[in-house]
């Protein structure tokens, strides 16, 4: 079911962007109600939306029907974030956010593992771990730059929604603290842009500890060939899952703000150590 949510979120999407005619720096939807094309629980639909309501990057909101599906459309600028993300040394990817839809699909897909703890690294404003939290996961959200934490903060206590924001070096954050059993880590950055170093590190860290056997880890991908220096499969993320033993589960393409313009979507690659 959630990969054909998905994929009805990845077709509205490009109804959505053929006629949007607006000038907003970024924009997203999320569906009203649930519907056959979008069975989701009310109440989750709802921190969904609060989710956006309460995050001072959108500046603007109004309802659409996209297809058949009546929306709200949120519009929003995320300059101010971008230009602070890039002043840290070990950042690896500016702050671009994917779609808060596309955040909860993929947590939902990594709680449909029967995995118990989330743990996004390089969260940007906490989207993925917000909506791990809004699933009954243990959620930690681990992000370097700190005006972006306290973005985090601020939406926490708004929508009154622990996600755990942590301002912290993932690279050098002691991952035992967490007390993780069961845990899934979304890597936050492309291969391409630094995603690779925080992937290496957190993969390391873990094949030193009995965690190896219950952990999966989530890449985001892409599939722009200009994107791609060598063409590599697996969204860029082929040679490094190869290298360090790990085995594709899962693949699903979602919406992200950086694909908004493009016909393809953002792959999200699920792997576990083999």
């Amino acid at each position: 079911m959630l990969e054909q949510i998905a994929k009805n979120l990845v077709m509205l999407k490009q109804e959505f962007t053929q006629s949007y005619t607006r000038h907003s720096h970024i924009q997203e939807f999320i569906p009203i109600s649930a519907s056959e094309s979008f069975p989701i629980r009310d109440d989750h639909l709802k921190s969904l939306h609060n989710f956006a309501a309460k995050n001072p990057i959108y500046h603007n909101s109004y309802e659409q029907k996209i297809g058949c599906i009546l929306c709200k459309v949120y519009e929003g600028d995320i300059n101010e974030y971008w230009l602070n993300s890039i002043k840290h040394g070990s950042s690896c990817q500016p702050f671009y956010p994917t779609w808060i839809l596309s955040a909860y699909i993929a947590a939902s897909i990594a709680k449909s593992f029967d995995y118990k703890e989330l743990v996004d690294i390089g969260s940007g404003d906490g989207r993925i771990a917000y909506c791990a939290k809004i699933l009954d996961l243990q959620a930690t959200s681990i992000e370097i730059d700190d005006v972006l934490v306290d973005l985090q903060n601020t939406i926490s206590v708004a929508t009154k929604v622990n996600f755990n924001p942590i301002c912290a070096d993932a690279i050098e954050f002691d991952y035992s603290s967490l007390n993780l059993t069961r845990p899934v880590f979304f890597i936050g950055g492309l291969p391409q842009m630094g995603g690779d170093v925080l992937a290496i590190n957190i993969i390391e860290k873990i094949s030193k500890t009995n965690l190896k056997k219950n952990t999966c880890i989530v890449f985001a991908g892409t599939n722009s060939k200009r994107q791609l220096s060598d063409n590599q499969s697996e969204g860029g993320w082929s040679s490094l899952i190869y290298k360090h033993g790990l085995k594709v589960i899962k693949t699903v393409t979602l919406p992200t703000i950086w694909t908004f313009d493009q016909l393809t979507d953002t792959p999200y690659i699920y792997t576990e150590f083999a």
